[in-house]
């Protein structure tokens, strides 16, 4: 999964996918977007960018990022069960409270980048922390104090192994947390960092930004695979302190790779968050509550504030009738509300067009983005209930090897990674014969194909359960196959792969590009509420089906609880979910045409543009 990015001065955080295919030179003078020239981009005095001779040292601190901290989650919910001797709720809950701390953390580090710091210190800065947490959460495997004795927690009676203390819960915790600040700042900047290394402007820069962009999906697959293969099988059949101690390590690399680079680095100045811009659109609208809009089709010259578009922004909006009300943001009541050098007197009064509209592309988008927090729910599974089964299960291959737990979920990864080639290089050509469209079908159908098969996957999940338990009942001293999960994890591949990507295609394409520091942070906090949605569920559950002396649905022992009934739980809310999804993709409307710069009227003269009509 890649990013997408135009233009090094975007204010801008990105994170994994969608660069290749979003990024594109315009060829042709009818372009979305207005590149800047070479001289406003690069003025004299600003050295040129760093190329290729930059990136083993942003993507080597990106790629062993993402291998601590993705190999720390892939099994770390075998971590707290063996080791910390928790039960199933409780571990699933941290992992899940953890997860969506993570996840929202990009959306801080993004504000303080582009606000304050500027890209650079902020990975930086956020390097430090995640060695900090790595090296915290190595010394709880490592020091005795540390964790709880040990205890076969597989063999009866359950739960009478010794719980972590205060103490070392505490320890644990703020380990994690170290850890999400570090996931919080290298995240969000790593790509844009990345980017601002090219020059946009040229043919070269624009084939360097491409190329970047799949190396770094490469980097982002090739970490998958090692973490939920080798990383996972040191952890489970090693050593816990080797398994955690290796990332930590490469995480020491890292960060000191990453500053002797910093010499070849092109440092862009934060430019200030986007987020202000939005508080004053509805602050004046607010204001101005009270004023009448001028009605019809017509040329209101001199009524609504329309100045030159600023540097970083590459392309200007239309002013369009949707959401009306917060087109009072822009009116001019009086020349009083203008400098004389044509600024306004107080921009929490008077805001551009420019800055409505792309307040308006944010509200539109908030329906279809909460739709996704359910359908992503059932992927929180995979790194706790999921991997709750295989330990059940006979992971053996041969009569010596036996798979890791924390690794069936590898299955997800190759489904995406054998459909997507397929899906780019065959399907789409054959779609887009049929239906006229450039994607094969529309981005909002992607999305809802890719929560069809969430739905999907609990189902098949709760089914496959339903018989693994049954068996376990039925022949004791026989598991079936840890293979029986492959169905319902390769449905959640094809989950991924229409899903999460047409969301952040969606995103990225309905979004101002100089607003798509928003755009990826969604995704950011879609997982980080799944997370927290998941655990609430599973803090219900857990004290809601306990009764009349039946164990609860999700209780340590899953042979005799009822995970199945939690898999059609999820699979329920989701169908609600889907009815709801295409209430709001119906009535949905598509960004309107972008209007290119050298084609604007003058200062102060815009025709209000009805998008029903175009």
């Amino acid at each position: 999964m890649v990013g997408d990015q135009k233009q090094k001065e975007r204010s801008s955080s990105v994170q994994w996918y969608c660069g290749a295919r979003c990024f594109q030179k315009p060829s042709s003078p009818e372009r979305e977007d207005v590149v800047l020239s070479d001289s406003k981009r690069h003025p004299p005095d600003q050295k040129k960018p760093g190329g290729w001779k930059a990136m083993p040292y942003i993507l080597g601190n990106e790629t062993f990022e993402r291998l601590a901290t993705i190999g720390l989650l892939a099994n770390f919910m075998v971590y707290l069960l063996k080791e910390y001797h928790m039960n199933q709720t409780s571990a699933a809950n941290i992992l899940n409270i953890w997860g969506g701390v993570t996840n929202f953390a990009p959306l801080l580090g993004a504000f303080i980048s582009d606000t304050y710091t500027g890209r650079f210190k902020t990975i930086t800065f956020a390097s430090i922390a995640a060695i900090l947490g790595m090296l915290t959460v190595t010394l709880t495997a490592w020091l005795p104090q540390l964790h709880p004795p040990k205890c076969d927690v597989a063999k009866p009676p359950f739960g009478q192994c010794k719980s972590a203390n205060s103490m070392q819960l505490g320890v644990l915790v703020m380990g994690l947390g170290m850890l999400s600040i570090g996931t919080g700042g290298i995240r969000p900047c790593s790509i844009p960092f990345g980017v601002d290394q090219f020059d946009a402007t040229t043919d070269e820069g624009v084939k360097g930004i491409n190329s970047f962009f799949n190396w770094y999906y490469t980097t982002f697959t090739v970490v998958i695979l090692i973490t939920q293969t080798v990383l996972v099988y040191i952890q489970d059949s090693v050593s816990w302190v080797i398994g955690f101690g290796i990332p930590t390590v490469l995480m020491i690399g890292a960060i000191i790779l990453f500053l002797v680079g910093k010499k070849l680095y092109v440092l862009v100045e934060p430019e200030g968050s986007i987020f202000s811009g939005i508080g004053q659109v509805l602050v004046a609208a607010y204001k101005k509550r009270r004023l009448t809009l001028p009605q019809g089709q017509m040329d209101h010259h001199g009524i609504f504030y329309d100045p030159p578009p600023k540097l970083f922004v590459l392309s200007k909006l239309p002013l369009t009738h949707q959401f009306r009300f917060l087109n009072k943001a822009a009116m001019i009541v009086d020349n009083n509300e203008l400098k004389p050098d044509g600024t306004p007197v107080n921009q929490w009064r008077l805001c551009s067009i420019q800055q409505v509209e792309e307040v308006k592309c944010l509200i539109k988008i908030i329906p279809i983005w909460a739709a996704g927090i359910i359908s992503l729910t059932s992927i929180s599974q995979q790194g706790t209930f999921t991997v709750s089964q295989a330990m059940k299960m006979n992971r053996h291959l041969g009569p010596k090897f036996q798979i890791p737990p924390g690794t069936v979920g590898v299955i997800s990864m190759i489904t995406i990674g054998l459909w997507l080639p397929f899906y780019d290089t065959v399907l789409v050509p054959a779609l887009r014969k049929i239906t006229k469209h450039e994607g094969g079908i529309t981005l909002l159908q992607r999305i809802g194909i890719g929560m069809i098969f969430s739905i999907l996957s609990m189902i098949v999940a709760g089914l496959v359960e339903r018989g693994r338990r049954a068996s376990a009942h039925l022949h004791p001293m026989s598991q079936v196959s840890v293979f029986w999960l492959a169905p319902q994890l390769i449905l959640m591949g094809f989950c991924e792969a229409f899903n999460i990507i047409g969301q952040i295609e969606f995103f990225n394409k309905q979004f101002p590009d100089h607003m798509r520091s928003i755009a990826n942070s969604l995704l950011f906090c879609s997982f980080g509420f799944a997370s927290y949605l998941s655990s609430l569920l599973i803090t219900i559950v857990h004290g809601v089906t306990a009764r009349h002396g039946h164990p609860d649905w999700l209780t340590n022992d899953i042979d005799a609880g009822r995970l199945d009934y939690f898999y059609f739980l999820i699979a329920g809310l989701g169908g609600l979910n889907i009815v709801y999804f295409l209430y709001c993709a119906r009535r949905y409307r598509y960004k309107s045409g972008i209007q290119s710069l050298e084609d604007q009227k003058p200062y102060l003269d815009l025709e209000l543009v009805d998008p029903t009509k175009q």
